[in-house]
């Protein structure tokens, strides 16, 4: 995990810093190769450069996120908008966190995933690259 990841996580009140480590831990697990950062002021993992996953704090709790989630089939996992296929789900503590559920998320991550590196360059069009 990238330090300031680390920075970001201990920065954080109770019970949102508990709910963060957590996730951070997992998300490491599930994603073994994965490069980690803060990006644009949270924590986001990468495959090939590419935005997998990462949460935030935001009003209601910590928003976990998953760059393609809405093609995860996973009602637990909220589908805000219909540009980008993302998904989210918020905690407002760690016992929240169905850690079974998050596992399964992060396989469904590295397997179903829309080209957000590039999008840009096509002019907010995204493709999909599994």
């Amino acid at each position: 995990m990238h330090n300031d990841t680390t920075q970001y996580n201990a920065a954080l009140a109770s019970p949102h810093r508990e709910v963060c480590e957590l996730l951070a831990r997992e998300i490491d697990a599930g994603l073994e190769g994965a490069a980690n950062k803060v990006w644009h002021g949270h924590p986001v993992w990468f495959l090939d450069d590419n935005p997998i996953v990462g949460y935030s704090l935001e009003k209601k709790g910590v928003r976990l996120m998953f760059w393609s989630g809405a093609d995860f089939d996973e009602p637990a996992l909220d589908v805000r908008g219909g540009k980008f296929r993302d998904a989210s789900v918020s905690y407002r503590e760690a016992g929240e966190v169905d850690v079974a559920a998050l596992r399964r998320w992060l396989g469904k991550a590295r397997d179903i995933q829309w080209d957000y590196r590039n999008l840009a360059r096509r002019k907010g069009r995204l493709e999909r690259l599994r």
